[in-house]
């Protein structure tokens, strides 16, 4: 309160000054009389006129939701005081999603985010889905095709007359910096128009394929699904996430780009299933500390961890431990990924694939595969334990050793104990420094060593002349291949131990 007194008094002593010392009072002018902001450069002076244009395509999306919920007093006396369905059965509660989208045809078909029109929760059913358009006509909509792994939909409604949409323009051109206008319908306010610039191109959140541009226009919940437009009013992007600790807006925004989506769109629109390229391989990007234990650039390239039998890869000749550094031309690193290339592979093709194994550069040519399912694909890859790292060891015995790990060579019995392939050959660890990466990183008793610096070894002896091998070459980590029981060998870089 002191504060904001002091502030309340400066006011009143400044305006005060000003009425004194000013001898013709009726000459001042308010501060924003004939005021009018330049334009930054490319941007108009007012975004009015393309909005107006643009907003009657953008729709409000909203969905009716049946929820099974498990009542926790079913088959108790107190069931019926909580409305206890006959028999105990879960009750069914009634939900509802808000979302944007926008019209891409005059015949009404809509694309929008399959979040927004999918359940919410587990148990829970669509029932139906309502567009809204800007002059507050309703219609129900039909889901016409989806798409998961793009969080792509594609709806359509059936009007007597034709209606606005607007057209895909080219995300490819989009630079950082350029100013981009966002539509759609946050918090259920509907129509609402934000605008920043685009912070990033080429984002990669996470997931496997997909890449997004950024941008810091206003972005929140109820977004989801609505466009992103460009200057000229063309679709460059479709809003799909924000990153966010409150779960409002911080000037992180994440939209699919129209290079993506709009084939991906063109398929949906006509019933068909997206269908990806696939060649095989369970992989790992290629980070400070694999990159080191590999004496390679990091983030030039992937790293494979496995090879599925029969795919494309296996038949090309890749094999576990190789780094893919290009597919078909296209340079392998963070911005372009090696599944994003792969998946925009037509299948059926034969792909040249140049890979690095053992630092020899060679080339191989792979048939391009069709991707399987997620359920598929989830069998597939390596499975980590939730308690990875929670198991009893004994690091005084491993601290004096090579990398804080403490092995001894594999025999018929330890390998019967430990239920692994019996021609499997290498060092089991009894012990790990938890002090060190390679506690860190979570390897553990049992844990069988296959390899070391692409090396077999079978003795503590041959394990530590690799890590003084790879010390010799000035690296700072070495890699390990680790056999765990009931999973598949993976690739671990381990770092050296402080010298």
């Amino acid at each position: 309160m002191r504060y904001a007194y002091a502030i309340t008094g400066a006011l009143l002593l400044g305006g005060t000054a000003i009425a004194i010392t000013s001898p013709n009072v009726g000459a001042q002018t308010a501060q924003n009389e004939g005021l009018q902001a330049a334009a930054p450069a490319g941007a108009p002076a007012s975004l009015a006129d393309m909005v107006e244009k643009l907003q009657p395509a953008v729709v409000n999306i909203s969905t009716k939701q049946r929820v099974a919920v498990q009542n926790p007093f079913a088959g108790t006396p107190f069931g019926d005081l909580f409305g206890q369905a006959p028999g105990g059965r879960p009750q069914t509660r009634q939900a509802q999603s808000l979302g944007s989208g926008f019209l891409i045809s005059a015949d009404g078909y809509i694309v929008t985010n399959n979040h927004v029109v999918s359940a919410g929760a587990e148990g829970a059913t669509v029932d139906s889905i309502t567009v809204t358009l800007t002059n507050k006509e309703e219609y129900t909509a039909k889901l016409v095709g989806r798409d998961p792994a793009t969080d792509l939909a594609v709806l359509k409604i059936d009007a007597k007359k034709p209606l606005p949409f607007v057209k895909f323009g080219d995300s490819t051109k989009a630079r950082v910096g350029d100013w981009v206008v966002a539509i759609g319908n946050p918090f259920a306010l509907s129509g609402t128009v934000t605008a920043g610039i685009i912070s990033a191109v080429h984002r990669n959140t996470g997931g496997g394929y997909e890449k997004f541009i950024q941008t810091d226009a206003s972005i929140n919940q109820g977004n989801s699904g609505g466009p992103m437009f460009d200057m000229r009013g063309n679709v460059i992007g479709i809003n799909s996430q924000i990153l966010s600790p409150s779960g409002g807006n911080v000037g992180i925004g994440f939209a699919i780009p129209s290079e993506q989506a709009a084939p991906i769109v063109a398929t949906l629109r006509q019933g068909q299933a997206v269908k990806r390229g696939y060649l095989g391989v369970q992989i790992s990007p290629l980070g400070e500390d694999l990159a080191d234990s590999l004496g390679l650039a990091k983030n030039r390239g992937e790293f494979v961890q496995g090879v599925e039998p029969g795919k494309g890869a296996d038949k090309a000749g890749i094999k576990a431990g190789d780094v893919i550094v290009a597919v078909n031309g296209q340079e392998v690193n963070p911005d372009q990924n090696l599944s994003s290339i792969v998946a925009s592979q037509p299948i059926g093709s034969k792909v040249p694939i140049v890979l690095l194994r053992n630092g020899q550069r060679q080339t191989v040519t792979a048939i391009v595969g069709e991707r399987p399912s997620e359920e598929e694909l989830t069998n597939f890859a390596p499975q980590q334990d939730e308690d990875f790292s929670q198991q009893d060891q004994n690091p005084g015995q491993a601290a004096q050793q090579s990398l804080g790990i403490s092995a001894i060579p594999l025999t018929p019995g330890i390998i019967r104990q430990l239920g692994v392939a019996a021609d499997t050959r290498g060092v089991v660890i009894t012990a790990v420094d938890g002090s060190t990466d390679a506690g860190a990183k979570g390897l553990r008793r049992g844990d069988v060593i296959i390899s070391a610096n692409n090396r077999p070894v079978t003795s503590q002896a041959e394990l530590d002349a690799q890590v003084k091998a790879v010390a010799a070459q000035n690296r700072n980590a070495i890699l390990l291949q680790v056999l765990r029981r009931g999973q598949q060998p993976i690739f671990l870089p381990v770092r050296l131990r402080d010298k």
